[in-house]
C-alpha cells in the first residue's frame, strides 16, 4: 500500500517537461525540458505543489526565452509583472529574473536588494547551469552540471517572486539596484585574489620594514592579518591612500590605480564618496560622560592597525556595516603618511571563536581580566571571562583593552540584578555610537526595546540603527544597538541622564511600590513587606491605585493580624465633589457579602453610588479582599 500511494505522489517537475514535450519542437523539444529540468532542481518540493502546472511552466518558458542571448559577462535582468497575453503565462506577484555568470554571493545580494525595499519573497528558483552557447550567444545546449564540455559557461539563473508593484518607475528602479548589486558582486569576486595578494604584500612588508611600534603590537597586528587571510574575513574591497594636508587639516587622498573590488577607481561604484572620505579618526579616547570623541585632525597618530567600521553597508553578501581593517604607513621618521586599506566582512568564524584564539582579541581580553586581578579559577574570574567571550564580537574588534575592562566590570557588578544598565561607546571617528543595554528579562518586550531604541536615536540623532537582542539564561536580556550618526554633528549626552531615562520607560508599579515601602518602613521591614506583597496586587488595583495609597493599605493589612481579620478607612479623595467620601473594608480569608454591609452604611445615612472589589494575594499570609 505505500508503495502504492508513493506512485500516485504528483512529480511537478515530470509534469511540467512533459507539457514542455507537448508545446515545443524543433531544436527547442531538446533543450527545453532539459532547461526546466535544471531550473527547479534545487526549488522545495513543497513550493512547486502549490502552484499549477501551467504557471510552472509558464515561468520557466519565459526565463529559457529571457536568456536565450546573453554575451558572456553581461547580467541580464528583468523586472516585471506578467500578462498571459503579452508574456504568455500570468502571476498575481512581480517577477525578477536574472540571467549571469555564476559566482558567489549572487543570490544573498539580490534577496539585501529586494529586503531592503520591505518586499516579501514569495518564490525563489535558483539553479546554476553548465549552458553552451553559439557564436551568435543562443543556447545551443543545457549540459550536466558535472564536469567540463568545451564552449560551456556556468551561469546562474535566478527568479524571486515579490509582492506585486505596478509602477514601471518602481521596476526601472529596482532593475537598476539589482544591476548595481550584482556589479558590487563582480568588482568583489574578480578582485578576490588580488585583494589576497594585496594583504599578503602588506604582511612582507612589515616583516621586511617595521613601522615603529612596539615589538609586541607588531607580532599581533601581524598575526591578526594573517588571521583575517585564513578564511576570517571576506574581502569585498581594497585601497592604498596617502595623508595630505588640506584646509581642515589630514585627509586620505587615493593613490590612482589601487583600487581594488568595491574600491576599484576611477569607475567602481563603491569607490563614491561613501567609501573613499572615510574621516581620519578623531584624537581622544571615547568619553563615559558626555559627547563622545572630540574633535580634531588624527590622521598621524602612530596606531598600526585601525579597526572599526566603514559608514556604507555592504551590497554583498550581508546587509551590514563594512568591517574597515587599515594598515597605516610610515615614513622614515615614524610619521603616519599613508594607509592600505581592506572593506569587508568578518566571517562566521569570527563570531564564533573566543576571543583568546583570535590574535588583537586574545590581547585585549588578557589585560582586561589581569587587570581586574581576580585570583584565577575564583567565581569573579570566571564570570569576567564569560562576559569578555559573549561580549558583542563588533565591538570587541573596535575598543581598547582600557575601554574593555570598564565595561566588563561593570557588566560583572551588575551581575544578576534586576536592573537596567547602558554602557555607550563611540567610535574613534565619530560616526557610531554602540550601546549595550541590560533589561530584566521578566521587563523586556517589544514595547520596551522599541521605546529604548527611540530614546537613544533621539538622543544621538541616529542616522540609521542596528539592534540585536542577547537571551540566555540569565535574568538580564541584553540589547546592542549600533546607531549611526552624522560625525559633523556630535551630540551632547549625559550617560547618566540617559541612564535613567532608559530606566524610567521599563520602570514598573512593583518598582514603585518597594521604593515606597522602603521609604515608609525602611530597608529592612520594607524589603520583608516588599516580598509578601510584591505580586499581591492584581491589575484593577493596580490601575487604580498609586503604589504609595499602597503602603497605607499594606500599613491596614498587617495590622488585620492584631484586630480580629478586618480593618476600615473613610477617606476622601483630592478629586472627590461635594458630598463624597470614600470607604474601605478590608477582611481576610473572604469577601464581604454586599447584603451585610449596604444596610449599615445606608443606617449611617449614607448612600453606595458604587463599589470595587479587590483581591490580594499575599505571599505566605491568608488573602485579603479589599471593598472600595
Amino acid at each position: 500500500m505505500a508503495m502504492q500511494s508513493k506512485a500516485r505522489q504528483r512529480d511537478p517537475i515530470d509534469e511540467v517537461t512533459a507539457l514542455a514535450l507537448e508545446r515545443t519542437s524543433g531544436e527547442d523539444r531538446e533543450i527545453v525540458p532539459a532547461f526546466i529540468v535544471r531550473y527547479y532542481a534545487g526549488t522545495s518540493p513543497g513550493d512547486l505543489a502549490e502552484r499549477e502546472v501551467g504557471d510552472l511552466y509558464g515561468a520557466a518558458a519565459a526565463h529559457f526565452n529571457f536568456a536565450r542571448r546573453r554575451m558572456p559577462g553581461e547580467p541580464k535582468i528583468r523586472v516585471y509583472n506578467p500578462q498571459l497575453e503579452q508574456h504568455g503565462w500570468q502571476s498575481t506577484h512581480t517577477i525578477a529574473e536574472i540571467v549571469t555568470d555564476d559566482m558567489p554571493f549572487l543570490v544573498d545580494s539580490v534577496r539585501m536588494v529586494l529586503n531592503g525595499r520591505g518586499l516579501t519573497s514569495h518564490l525563489v528558483v535558483h539553479t546554476v547551469m553548465r549552458i553552451r552557447r553559439g557564436q551568435d550567444t543562443r543556447i545551443a545546449a543545457v549540459l550536466p552540471h558535472d564536469g567540463e564540455a568545451e564552449g560551456s559557461v556556468v551561469e546562474a539563473v535566478i527568479h524571486v517572486e515579490v509582492d506585486r508593484q505596478t509602477e514601471q518607475e518602481t521596476l526601472d528602479a529596482m532593475v537598476a539596484e539589482l544591476r548595481a548589486a550584482l556589479g558590487d558582486v563582480r568588482a568583489a569576486v574578480g578582485d578576490w585574489e588580488a585583494m589576497r595578494e594585496a594583504l599578503r604584500r602588506s604582511i612582507a612588508d612589515l616583516e621586511s620594514s617595521p613601522p615603529p611600534v612596539e615589538p609586541e603590537a607588531l607580532d599581533e597586528a601581524r598575526a591578526f592579518l594573517e588571521w583575517i587571510g585564513s578564511d576570517h574575513f571576506t574581502f569585498l574591497g581594497y585601497g592604498a591612500y596617502r595623508i595630505e594636508k588640506d584646509g581642515s587639516g589630514d585627509r586620505f587622498a587615493p593613490e590612482s590605480g589601487a583600487g581594488l573590488g568595491l574600491l576599484r577607481d576611477p569607475d567602481g561604484r563603491a569607490s563614491s564618496e561613501a567609501f573613499l572620505n572615510l574621516p581620519p579618526p578623531r584624537s581622544g579616547g571615547p568619553s563615559s560622560r558626555s559627547g563622545g570623541p572630540p574633535h580634531g585632525g588624527e590622521g598621524r597618530r602612530p596606531d598600526l592597525l585601525v579597526l572599526t567600521r566603514a559608514s556604507a553597508r555592504s551590497t554583498v553578501h550581508r546587509p551590514s556595516y563594512l568591517d574597515y581593517v587599515g594598515i597605516r604607513q610610515f615614513d622614515a621618521d615614524g610619521r603616519a603618511v599613508g594607509e592600505r586599506r581592506f572593506l569587508g566582512l568578518y566571517t562566521s568564524g569570527a563570531y564564533n571563536r573566543v576571543p583568546r584564539d583570535i590574535p588583537l582579541l586574545r590581547r585585549k581580553a588578557s589585560e582586561a581580566i589581569e587587570r581586574a586581578g581576580y585570583p584565577p579559577n575564583s567565581h569573579d574570574a570566571k564570570a569576567l571571562q564569560n562576559i569578555v567571550d559573549t561580549f558583542p564580537r563588533e565591538l570587541l574588534f573596535q575598543i581598547s583593552a582600557a575601554e574593555l575592562f570598564e565595561t566588563a566590570l561593570g557588566i560583572l557588578h551588575l551581575q544578576e540584578r534586576q536592573r537596567i544598565r547602558l554602557f555607550v561607546h563611540p567610535d574613534r571617528f565619530g560616526r557610531f555610537y554602540s550601546c549595550i543595554v541590560y533589561v530584566p528579562r521578566d521587563r523586556f518586550s517589544t514595547r520596551i526595546r522599541l521605546v529604548i531604541q527611540g530614546i537613544l536615536e533621539e538622543t544621538f540623532g541616529g542616522l540609521d540603527t542596528e539592534l540585536t537582542v542577547h537571551l540566555s539564561e540569565s535574568v538580564l536580556a541584553r540589547l546592542y544597538i549600533v546607531i549611526r550618526v552624522d560625525p559633523d554633528r556630535p551630540p551632547s549626552y549625559d550617560l547618566a541622564e540617559l541612564e535613567r531615562r532608559v530606566r524610567a520607560v521599563s520602570r514598573t508599579w512593583a518598582d514603585d511600590l518597594h521604593d515606597a515601602l522602603l521609604d515608609h518602613f525602611g530597608e529592612e521591614r520594607g524589603t520583608r513587606l516588599f516580598r509578601r506583597y510584591g505580586e499581591a496586587f492584581r491589575a484593577d488595583y493596580r490601575e487604580t491605585y498609586s503604589a504609595r495609597v499602597a503602603v497605607l493599605d499594606v500599613e491596614k493589612m498587617e495590622r488585620m493580624e492584631h484586630g480580629g481579620g478586618i480593618e476600615m478607612s473613610l477617606y476622601r479623595p483630592l478629586e472627590a465633589g461635594e458630598g463624597l467620601l470614600r470607604f474601605k473594608l478590608f477582611q481576610a480569608g473572604r469577601p464581604v457579602p454586599l447584603s451585610d454591609a449596604l444596610p449599615m452604611l445606608e443606617n449611617m445615612g449614607l448612600k453606595v453610588e458604587e463599589e470595587h472589589p479587590s483581591k490580594i494575594k499575599r505571599a505566605g499570609a491568608p488573602r485579603v479582599w479589599l471593598h472600595d
